[in-house]
C-alpha cells in the first residue's frame, strides 16, 4: 500500500479535487450545525450527485462532507446547550457552561484542536488496523456488547453532579424509554400504548432536540437575559487558550481518542457511546471530578477526541468486512457498491489508492473544518451575548425543524416536545439529563445483547471471555472509585485540625 501513498496524494491535490473537498467539508458542517441533521443525511443528499462521476471525486466529496459533521454539531452545543448531532450531546455538558462564563471561544478553540487531532489519531489506526483489522473485529461477540454497554451505564455513577439518587432516579427513568416498542428478542411490543409509531423504540435525534434544544429555549426564554454571565467588552478572546488546553491535557486527548477508536470499530454501537465513556472516564480519572458539568475544559476535549477518532476506527469493518461501523458508514458503505466498489480484502488488493485516497480526505477535511471553526470563533462566541428572549425563539424553531425534517414525520415533532418539557422540568428540580441520555443510548443495546449472551452461552457467558471479563473488572473499578474518593477525602476531613 505505501507505493501508492504518492498517487493517491496526486489525485487529492489535483484539481477539481480540493474545491470537492471544500464543498464537501462546508457542505457537512452546516449539516451538523443544524439539530436533527447529520452524517447519515448529508450522505443522502450528495448520493445521487455522485452518479456518474469520476470515482475518486466522489469519495473526496463524500468523506469531506462526513469528517465536518462532528465539529459542526459541537458548535450549536457549546454555544446554545444544543447539540447539532447526537454524537455532540457530551460537548454540551462542559462546553455550555464556559459559553455562560464568557469562555465560549475556549471552548470552541479547545474542541477543534481535539476534533482535528483525534481525526489525525482515528487516520493513523485505520492505517496501521486495515492489514490485521480482521482478528481485532472479531474479538467482538455478544458478551463484549454487553460489557460495553454496562460499562457506558457506570458512567453515571460517575458524572451525576449532586445527588447521586437523583442520578439513579432519572436512569432508570432512560432505561424505561429504552424498553418501549419491539422487544429484540420475542418481537412483542412492549408499552406502545396503542400508537403505530412507537413500535420502533423512541427515537434518538427527536429525543435529544427534545431534552436540549428544546428544553433549553423554554428555560431561555423564561430566564431573560443573555446566555452570557459576563459583560460584553468588545472583544472575545481565549482561542488559543483553547487550543493550548488540549496540549496541557494530552495523555487524557490520547486516550479518548483511544477510546473512540475501538468503540468505532465495533459494530453497530454508534458515536454516542464513545463520546459517553470518554467524558466519563475523563471525570473518573480526574483529581477534582466535582469541577465538571460547571465548565470544565476537560469534559470539552474528552468527547470530542473520541467524537473525530471513532470514524478511523468505523471505517475498519467498513471497508475489512462490508460490516458499517454505524449509521453514516452504511449509506458510506452503499455508496461504495453503486460507485461499482466493493469493501473488503480484495479492495486493499486491487484498489489500494482508494483506501488512501479515503484516509487523506478524512484528514483534510476535518483540518479545514477546524481551521474555519478557529478562525469564526470569534464571531460565532457573539452569539452568546444576544438577548435570550431572541434567541430562544430560534432555536425553538430550528430544533422542531430538524426534528421533523429527520425522517419528514409529525411524531418526531410531538415526541420533541413531550422530551423538551420534560428536560425542562429536570433541570428546574435538579434531574440530570445526561443520565437519561446514556440510559436511552445504551438500554437498547444493553437488554439485547444480555438475552443473546444468555441464550448461546448462559450465565458463564459474561466471564468465560478475556475481553469481557477485561470490560467488567473496569466496570466494577468505575463504580467503585468515586465512593473510595469519597471515602477518602471524608477521612483526610476528619483527620485534619478543626475540620479544614
Amino acid at each position: 500500500m505505501l507505493e501508492s501513498a504518492l498517487p493517491a496524494l496526486q489525485i487529492l491535490l489535483s484539481w477539481p479535487a480540493p474545491l470537492y473537498l471544500l464543498l464537501g467539508t462546508l457542505l457537512g458542517m452546516l449539516f451538523g450545525i443544524l439539530p436533527g441533521l447529520g452524517g447519515p443525511q448529508v450522505l443522502a443528499l450528495l448520493l445521487p450527485i455522485t452518479y456518474g462521476m469520476d470515482v475518486n471525486l466522489a469519495i473526496v466529496l463524500l468523506v469531506g462532507s462526513m469528517s465536518s459533521i462532528a465539529f459542526g454539531g459541537s458548535i450549536p452545543a457549546i454555544l446554545l446547550n444544543t447539540p447539532g448531532t447526537g454524537q455532540s450531546a457530551a460537548t454540551c455538558f462542559d462546553g455550555f457552561p464556559l459559553a455562560q462564563q464568557g469562555k465560549a471561544g475556549m471552548a470552541i478553540g479547545a474542541a477543534a484542536t481535539a476534533s482535528c487531532l483525534g481525526a489525525i489519531f482515528g487516520a493513523l489506526v485505520l492505517t496501521i488496523l486495515l492489514p490485521i483489522g480482521k482478528h481485532v473485529v472479531l474479538l467482538f461477540s455478544y458478551p463484549e456488547y454487553f460489557m460495553l454497554a454496562l460499562m457506558g451505564l457506570s458512567v453515571i455513577a460517575v458524572v451525576s453532579q449532586g445527588s447521586l439518587w437523583k442520578g439513579l432516579a432519572a436512569a432508570g427513568l432512560g432505561l424505561t424509554f429504552s424498553t418501549i416498542g419491539y422487544d429484540p428478542i420475542t418481537g412483542s411490543a412492549r408499552f406502545t400504548f396503542g400508537s403505530d409509531y412507537l413500535w420502533d423504540g423512541i427515537r434518538l435525534v427527536p429525543a435529544f432536540i427534545g431534552l436540549f434544544a428544546v428544553g433549553e429555549s423554554i428555560d431561555l426564554f423564561l430566564k431573560k437575559g443573555k446566555i452570557s454571565q459576563v459583560p460584553y467588552t468588545g472583544k472575545i478572546g481565549g482561542v488559543m487558550e483553547g487550543i493550548l488546553s488540549v496540549f496541557r491535557n494530552f495523555g487524557l486527548f490520547l486516550r479518548c481518542s483511544s477510546i473512540g477508536c475501538i468503540i468505532g470499530i465495533i459494530p453497530g454501537v454508534g458515536g454516542a457511546v464513545s463520546n459517553f465513556i470518554a467524558y466519563g472516564h475523563a471525570v473518573q480519572s480526574s483529581k477534582n471530578p466535582e469541577s465538571f458539568g460547571t465548565g470544565d475544559i476537560r469534559g470539552v476535549i474528552a468527547p470530542e477526541a473520541a467524537n473525530d477518532s471513532k470514524d478511523g476506527g468505523a471505517l475498519v469493518p467498513t471497508l475489512i468486512f462490508g460490516i458499517p461501523g454505524s449509521l453514516e458508514m452504511a449509506v458510506f458503505l452503499g455508496a461504495l457498491i453503486v460507485m461499482g466498489l466493493e469493501p473488503g480484502p480484495r479492495m486493499m488488493l486491487d484498489r489500494p489508492e482508494i483506501i488512501l485516497v479515503l484516509i487523506y480526505t478524512l484528514v483534510a477535511g476535518n483540518i479545514i473544518c477546524s481551521l474555519i471553526g478557529l478562525f469564526g470563533a470569534g464571531y460565532l462566541s457573539r452569539l452568546t451575548f444576544f438577548p435570550s428572549s431572541l434567541l430562544a425563539p430560534v432555536i425553538f424553531m430550528l430544533a422542531l425543524m430538524g426534528s421533523y425534517l429527520t425522517h419528514g414525520m409529525i411524531h418526531d415533532v410531538v415526541l420533541s416536545l413531550v422530551f423538551g418539557i420534560l428536560a425542562f422540568a429536570m433541570k428546574r428540580f435538579g434531574f440530570p439529563r445526561i443520565a437519561v441520555v446514556i440510559a436511552i443510548v445504551l438500554g437498547g443495546l444493553a437488554q439485547k445483547t444480555f438475552h443473546q449472551t444468555l441464550m448461546l452461552w448462559g450465565i458463564k457467558g459474561f466471564f468465560i471471555r478475556p475481553i469481557a471479563l477485561g470490560l467488567f473488572l473496569v466496570t466494577v473499578g468505575m463504580i467503585a472509585i468515586p465512593f473510595v474518593q469519597n471515602f477518602l477525602r471524608k477521612r483526610r476531613a476528619a483527620a485534619s485540625p478543626e475540620g479544614t
